[in-house]
């Protein structure tokens, strides 16, 4: 009895220790530690849309293949076995001639080799799948460049949730402190209670601003992780912050953005478009031409037999080369789809007109916000060492006594709200850079490459 107790309470601890070992096992999270270069590369290789691009590009390729196979030898099979029950008489004048034999089979084999001499409309389409390729390719191009850009403005996003996160922690915990050393100097008598309330205020005020900052850092990793295919179950970790692209702010300051549009990613695509149009007009033109083919047919048959035993029918071959000239004379709709095919390249040509239009203004946006942005770092970095030199001044006349907690408060409330403001304007510079890079079509180049 006490053999059976002991092996049961064994394995109620072994239980609860394989349940212990799984519970920590499911804590652990495995932690990606990302730099932008590394984030792109991720989301460049496991993004479902990059892969969906790829696969229409293949079949563009395809299409192309099948078209020019229109100009391909054919070779058809064909076979008939027809049974006559009664055959058909036809009377010329006063005679009579029987078409056949009642009650009798027909059996008959034809192989047909059939080969396109002169097709104009096959040889328009082969263009159109060239140019098709060639439009499937920059789509391609256009959603991997959609796709870095998203992912740059979200790692940025979540650098800037870090560095305000960090800033405010930073400013509750010097809350913390100066209102402990309040609190001592209330408890000794040496300061008012308003003095005490005051730092308590200030630093209770903080607090929830922690709690959002470090929500918005989890809600921008888990958008982080959505563009880059990475499962919830992963955590992110970004050793970097806004502050050391400061340089990369003065640096391309002086840089100049004057390629234009020449490879931007839509215009690119309305001008593919607009050429397959043109070349989709030369195509309805070849309704209009004539076609030439060419077949050659052996056939091999017997006729008239009384049986049903294809081995002791008497078989015949015969053989023939055929050549086929179509000639259109007249056909309405091909009229009509000229002139639907002119008012698609009329239309075109004002969206081309349009966007180019509206694609300059963004990119003069951005150039002006870009410009704006870097302005403001300057000034912003030159606000946050002023505030921290307040900072100090006002902690040093609160501890002569010369100062109040007010000013020490307000000094503080400045220096956050400084280091907030500098980091969001590095941000700002490099989102509108981000979009720039967008609009001029500027392909990434980097260790995903």
């Amino acid at each position: 009895m006490q053999s059976l107790l002991g092996k049961k309470s064994w394995c109620i601890v072994m239980s609860l220790l394989l349940m212990n070992g799984t519970a920590w096992a499911q804590e652990v999270k495995e932690t990606l530690t990302l730099t932008l270069d590394k984030a792109l590369e991720i989301a460049l290789s496991d993004n479902p849309t990059i892969k969906v691009a790829e696969e229409e590009i293949a079949l563009k390729k395809n299409a192309h293949k099948e078209t020019w196979q229109n100009l391909l030898p054919e070779v058809t099979l064909s076979g008939t076995w027809q049974n006559t029950i009664q055959a058909a008489v036809m009377k010329l004048n006063d005679m009579e001639f029987k078409m056949g034999k009642d009650g009798t089979n027909t059996v008959a084999g034809v192989a047909t080799l059939s080969l396109p001499i002169f097709a104009p409309s096959v040889y328009k389409a082969m263009t159109m799948t060239k140019t098709d390729i060639e439009l499937a390719a920059e789509k391609a191009r256009a959603s991997e460049q959609d796709l870095v850009n998203q992912v740059t403005k979200a790692y940025y996003q979540l650098m800037l949730a870090q560095d305000s996160h960090e800033v405010l922690k930073q400013s509750y915990a010097v809350a913390e402190e100066n209102f402990n050393v309040v609190n001592a100097k209330y408890q000794q008598g040496s300061v008012s209670e308003f003095d005490k309330i005051s730092a308590q205020v200030q630093m209770n005020s903080v607090k929830p601003n922690v709690i959002s900052a470090a929500n918005a850092v989890t809600l921008s990793a888990l958008q982080l992780k959505v563009l880059m295919g990475i499962t919830a179950d992963v955590e992110l970790r970004i050793d970097d912050s806004l502050a050391n692209y400061e340089g990369r702010v003065f640096t391309n300051e002086v840089e100049e953005f004057n390629e234009g549009l020449a490879n931007n990613s839509t215009m690119k695509q309305l001008l593919l478009n607009e050429r397959m149009l043109k070349q989709n007009r030369k195509s309805l033109y070849s309704n209009f031409m004539p076609t030439l083919g060419a077949a050659l047919s052996y056939q091999y048959q017997s006729l008239y037999n009384n049986d049903w035993n294809v081995f002791h029918y008497d078989w015949a071959g015969s053989s023939s080369l055929i050549f086929s000239l179509s000639v259109p004379i007249y056909r309405a709709s091909n009229f009509t789809k000229l002139k639907a095919n002119r008012i698609q390249q009329n239309q075109l040509q004002l969206n081309i007109v349009d966007t180019e239009r509206k694609l300059n203004m963004q990119a003069e946006s951005y150039r002006k916000n870009m410009k704006a942005s870097s302005e403001q770092v300057s000034s912003n970095k030159e606000n946050v060492n002023q505030a921290k030199k307040a900072v100090e001044i006002a902690g040093k006349r609160y501890e002569v006594g010369k100062g109040t907690v007010l000013e020490l408060n307000n000094s503080q409330v400045q220096l956050t709200q400084a280091e907030l403001t500098y980091t969001q304007s590095i941000y700002d510079y490099l989102v509108s850079k981000a979009d720039l890079d967008l609009v001029l079509g500027r392909d990434y180049v980097g260790s995903a490459k």
